[in-house]
């Protein structure tokens, strides 16, 4: 299983940003991984495993903004595609150099 968290949690002043760090540590200490900013995502073992990380992420909700989970398979999972748009004129493709020790 794999679970998905999707967050929007207001960061205008202090206050707002050192919750919204308190919230993303938390999910880092719980094991989660951040996918995309602002989309965490971590595997569970059990549906069971996935319900007992989701009340645990209930008791760290923040006051004010919105999270939403999501538990699909790790096959569903495995299905994402990647999708990138066009890239701008001013980006350059860099050739790796190799280095050399002698």
């Amino acid at each position: 299983m794999r679970m998905l968290v999707f967050f929007d949690i207001p960061v205008k002043t202090k206050e707002e940003r050192k919750i919204a760090t308190t919230f993303r540590k938390f999910l880092i200490q719980d094991g989660y991984y951040m996918l995309q900013f602002s989309v965490y995502t971590r595997i569970c073992n059990t549906i069971e495993n996935a319900f007992s990380h989701e009340s645990r992420l209930k008791e760290h909700l923040p006051p004010k903004g919105h999270v939403r989970d999501l538990i699909i398979t790790e096959r569903q999972f495995a299905s994402m595609k990647i999708l990138c748009g066009k890239g701008k004129k001013k980006d350059k493709r860099v050739a790796p150099n190799q280095i050399s020790f002698f």
